[in-house]
C-alpha cells in the first residue's frame, strides 16, 4: 500500500521491526492491521502508515541524533533507530512512567541497543542531548514549542501534529534564517501533555 509512496528504507526498517513485541498481549493479533491500536493509560502507538509517512518526511541517515517526544510502546523509536544505525542514536521521552517501563521492556526484547528511553515533559524536550539532526513528535501540540525548536541543528527536521479539534501534520525545516513550515494533511493522534503542550 505504501510502497512508492514511502521511501523503500523506511519499508525495510519497518518490515525488520517486529510490531507485534511492541502492543499488549491482548491486540497482539492485530499487531499488523494498519490503524492505532492501544497500548495502555489512554495512549495508542499509531497506525503502520502513519510511522511511514513520519520517518520518510524526517528523511533519516546513518548516524544521525533523533530525539523522539511520546515514545507509546517503543515502536515508532525502533523504526527510528534501524534508520539511523549502530552510529546514531534515538533519545525517546515520554511522561506516562508505565510506558516507560513497557517501552523500555519492547526495545530491550527487540534487541534494540541505540535508544535510550527518558520519563519526562517531552514538550521541553532533551536539551541535555541537544541539538537534534531530527525530531518527531507522535502527539499533538497547539502549535510547534519553542524549546523543540531551539533543540534543532540548522538543516535539521521536525514532524509534529499540530492543532485542535483539526490537526494537520507539520514538517519544520530549521534555516539559517528560521524556520520553513509545510503542511502534509489532517491526523489525529493524542495531545501533548506538558508546559508547552496541552494543559491538564
Amino acid at each position: 500500500m505504501l510502497r512508492g509512496r514511502v521511501s523503500d528504507r523506511v519499508l525495510e526498517a519497518m518490515e525488520d521491526t517486529p510490531r507485534e513485541l511492541f502492543v499488549p498481549n491482548r491486540v497482539r493479533q492485530m499487531a499488523y492491521q494498519d490503524h492505532p491500536l492501544p497500548i495502555g493509560d489512554g495512549q495508542t502507538i499509531s497506525a503502520p502508515h502513519m510511522v511511514a509517512i513520519m520517518c520518510d518526511l524526517l528523511d533519516l541517515g546513518e548516524g544521525m541524533r533523533v530525539l523522539d517526544v511520546g515514545t507509546g510502546s517503543g515502536y515508532h523509536a525502533a523504526v527510528m533507530a534501524k534508520l539511523v544505525g549502530p552510529e546514531g542514536h534515538v533519545y525517546s521521552i515520554e511522561r506516562v512512567a508505565t510506558l516507560v517501563a513497557f517501552a523500555r521492556k519492547n526495545l530491550s526484547e527487540a534487541g534494540i541497543e541505540n535508544v535510550t528511553v527518558v520519563e519526562g515533559d517531552g514538550s521541553r524536550g532533551l536539551p541535555d542531548h541537544a541539538p537534534f539532526d531530527r525530531i518527531n513528535v507522535a502527539a499533538t501540540a497547539p502549535k510547534v514549542p519553542e524549546p523543540l525548536q531551539a533543540q534543532l541543528k540548522v538543516g535539521g527536521k521536525l514532524v509534529i501534529p499540530v492543532g485542535t479539534c483539526y490537526q494537520e501534520l507539520l514538517l519544520v525545516v530549521r534555516t539559517e534564517e528560521g524556520f520553513e513550515m509545510e503542511q502534509h494533511g489532517g491526523v489525529v493522534f493524542v495531545p501533548l501533555i506538558g508546559d508547552h503542550g496541552f494543559q491538564v
